[in-house]
């Protein structure tokens, strides 16, 4: 499945829940997030919530006399409190409403193929964003995703193809396809993933480099045959740029070695 962040890019958080046995895992299967309540609101509905399992040998249901921060109902009318949140939700593309009556090609992924001109199967009909599936042979450090950011970029790309096909013009591959990247934000520090960030396809055959400030900022570069194929920057860590011309470059670096994380080498002056 390729390479996680690492084990220690989040030393300078606190993310020790409110029990010493947190990093215990429950699973509630088969049901749904029916309701959230905030503290106040909790307290207000007068309901009752009930304590995480201790082990899975003594399953307890008593009342969980812990105040949280946060409350969570499901439809399985079980109730939890807890710390915070997460809400980590996947995409399916939904291509039902086009497929009555329609033959298109789809991906495995159920998305409907689409070529380099974001053209589907269908003579005039195009497709972009999630609900289409990239079937042109990608650069070798891009990969779909997903994204509202890739979702605009190819809604752009395919208006831009529509246009050049409506005046029997050829277009080029927009140059936001060359390299996958994203940007976001997580516990308020910045997040970049550019290329093969978490060695996609890469099997075996790379290698990683770290670098880790505690509190401040983790570096992750994946490397392969002494090119950069992609890297994980967190906290303000001003390499994003240098990085994205290394990698859509596929400068050799194998001579720098360990030094191309240095701290104290500003490489966006020795690259310039």
């Amino acid at each position: 499945m390729g390479s996680a962040l690492g084990p220690d890019w989040h030393e300078g958080l606190n993310l020790k829940g409110t029990k010493e046995f947190s990093h215990k895992i429950h699973i509630e299967t088969m049901c749904e997030v029916k309701k959230i309540y905030l503290q106040e609101e909790f307290t207000i509905s007068k309901k009752k919530s009930l304590p995480f399992p201790r082990d899975h040998s003594n399953q307890s249901v008593t009342t969980d006399k812990e105040v949280w921060p946060v409350y969570v109902e499901l439809t399985n009318e079980k109730i939890y409190g807890c710390d915070f949140i997460v809400s980590a939700t996947g995409v399916t593309p939904n291509t039902e409403p086009f497929l009555c009556g329609n033959n298109f090609d789809l991906g495995e992924d159920g998305g409907l193929k689409v070529d380099a001109h974001m053209h589907t199967s269908l003579s005039d009909v195009y497709a972009a964003g999630d609900m289409c599936t990239a079937s042109w042979r990608p650069s070798p450090v891009w990969q779909q995703m997903r994204l509202w950011t890739q979702a605009r970029q190819m809604g752009w790309y395919a208006a831009k193809c529509m246009a050049a096909a409506s005046l029997g013009e050829s277009t080029d591959m927009d140059f936001s396809f060359e390299l996958f990247a994203h940007v976001t934000k997580f516990f308020n520090y910045k997040v970049v993933l550019l290329g093969k960030y978490n060695a996609q396809g890469l099997g075996s055959d790379h290698e990683l480099m770290l670098r880790c400030t505690k509190g401040q900022e983790y570096v992750k570069v994946v490397m392969q045959n002494g090119r950069m194929m992609g890297a994980v920057l967190i906290g303000e860590t001003d390499l994003e740029e240098t990085f994205e011309n290394l990698i859509l470059n596929q400068t050799d670096l194998s001579s720098y070695g360990e030094d191309l994380l240095d701290p104290n080498i500003d490489l966006e002056d020795y690259f310039d």
